[in-house]
């Protein structure tokens, strides 16, 4: 499932819109062309927002609405950006069983956030995942490579602290 829109503002540049632009003029003729056009989008802008697919649709001739249900449909596609910050809490069953949701829902009162949602200023985002191959730590989150283990919600406002 793709990620949620969120309330980061677009923050696409006029270099970003040219490679954009002159990636479709190169693939937009060819057959089947759509999926490696929006692929190498999310590349440029590390996300699908609304205005990414509208650049899309006004120059393929693709409807808007084919874009968005391939955009939605795909879980490869984001429609919200990644935060500097990715915090991954892992909901896997051993981490679910030793307290695993307690640390992801204090992670989510103190950032403000839900899952695939990023915090305003861009900072953070947050994100469930099944497993991080961590099991004898568990509960266990990442904030992009840095790995905590045996977690409690008490520890997760030191923890955002260093970042």
């Amino acid at each position: 499932m793709a990620s949620k829109i969120t309330s980061v503002p677009f923050r696409g540049t006029p270099e970003q819109k040219q490679q954009l632009m002159n990636m479709i003029n190169e693939l937009k003729d060819q057959p089947g062309s759509l999926m490696p056009i929006m692929q190498k989008a999310q590349d440029i802008y590390g996300y699908l927002p609304i205005e990414v697919q509208t650049m899309i649709s006004d120059a393929t001739g693709v409807p808007l609405e084919k874009i968005y249900g391939i955009a939605t449909f795909y879980a490869q596609f984001a429609l919200a950006p990644k935060g500097q910050y990715r915090c991954s809490v892992c909901l896997g069953t051993a981490c679910y069983v030793k307290g695993s949701q307690a640390v992801y829902d204090k992670l989510s009162e103190l950032l403000g956030i839900g899952d695939g949602e990023c915090t305003p200023d861009g900072k953070f985002s947050l994100e469930s995942c099944r497993c991080v191959g961590a099991c004898g730590l568990a509960p266990v989150m990442m904030i992009n490579d840095d790995v905590y283990g045996r977690l409690t919600p008490d520890m997760i406002p030191d923890i955002l602290a260093k970042y």
